[in-house]
């Protein structure tokens, strides 16, 4: 059995939008579909700390705590590490290809560049994280 436009089955990612507003149309929850969802559930995993979901205790990213060392290339390439490690154990939507984490000295603040594509696509969507120092 050939598979045709019409008999192939369409997969859609779709989360809530964080803000939990209402659709004007059908007056249900907005949904995020596909890319969007996927960018929105990569940042929070990465903005999440470890712990800080309750049941889910290894759910999130320790990147916070390199914030506030001294940058050096070896603290970037920890950071880059535990976001890649984080985004390939828990966003199963997507394929990762690179994360790019640079440090911006006049600003204080890092910035991370992550290059991934939706499952069954193949044009890589890049995502932009700023992480700042916060007490």
């Amino acid at each position: 059995m050939a598979l045709t436009p019409l008999s192939r089955k369409i997969t859609y990612y779709s989360d809530f939008d964080e803000n939990l507003l209402a659709n004007p149309v059908s007056n249900d929850v907005a949904l995020k579909l596909n890319e969007n969802a996927i960018k929105h559930s990569i940042k929070n995993l990465v903005l999440t700390k470890r712990g800080e979901r309750p049941f889910q205790p290894n759910l999130g990213c320790d990147v916070h705590t390199l914030l506030f060392e001294n940058v050096t290339p070896d603290i970037l390439e920890n950071m880059r590490n535990m976001i890649f490690e984080t985004i390939t154990a828990y966003e199963p939507r997507c394929e990762l290809h690179s994360v790019d984490v640079t440090a911006s000295y006049d600003e204080t603040q890092v910035n991370v560049s992550i290059v991934f594509s939706v499952i069954n696509t193949e044009e890589p969507i890049t995502l932009d994280i700023i992480l700042n120092r916060v007490r």
